[in-house]
């Protein structure tokens, strides 16, 4: 092929990449939604909430760190607060900032959730590849994430703090 088109190989190495993404994020969601009732969505509010210090952050902290725009993450939030799982209140030394909070029942509901999520994650990523072939797989992705446009708050690390083992 020739002008704007990708040849062969980047044509089949962007179908695989994007079906691969694709295919696993839906069976995450299939699977969280079929075993403890909530969106892959909802539980990466509620993973990245415990993997803070104090389980908390402020919205705009949150936001950055599930890749949400403010107004789908307040959606997203308002439905866990519903459910109990998290708390808004001001932020106790800046005024106008919001800071959400994982309550001991939204960390009771990630902890239950984690088990089967972990399980599926492990399936699907990791059992298919040799351990060479994981370290390989997350050079490249961090080679990939630094070319693109603002990836603040993807570290591969999550933070130190209570709960922080939720995802792992």
């Amino acid at each position: 092929m020739s002008g704007p088109w990708l040849d062969d190989v980047e044509q089949s190495t962007w179908r695989a990449f994007l079906w691969s993404t694709q295919l696993f994020h839906e069976a995450l969601d299939r699977q969280l939604q079929r075993d403890s009732g909530i969106p892959h969505t909802y539980y990466m509010i509620l993973a990245m909430l415990s993997e803070s210090s104090q389980r908390t952050r402020t919205m705009t902290e949150l936001a950055a760190a599930t890749r949400f725009s403010p107004s789908r993450l307040s959606h997203a939030v308002s439905r866990l607060e519903k459910n109990g799982w998290i708390k808004r209140k001001r932020h106790p030394h800046h005024g106008r900032s919001i800071v959400a909070e994982l309550t001991d029942e939204g960390f009771a509901a990630l902890r239950e959730a984690a088990v089967g999520h972990v399980a599926e994650v492990r399936k699907l990523l990791f059992d298919p590849l040799t351990s060479d072939e994981q370290e390989q797989l997350r050079g490249l992705c961090e080679k990939i994430l630094v070319g693109l446009p603002n990836t603040r708050g993807c570290a591969a690390e999550p933070e130190t703090g209570e709960g922080a083992d939720a995802e792992r």
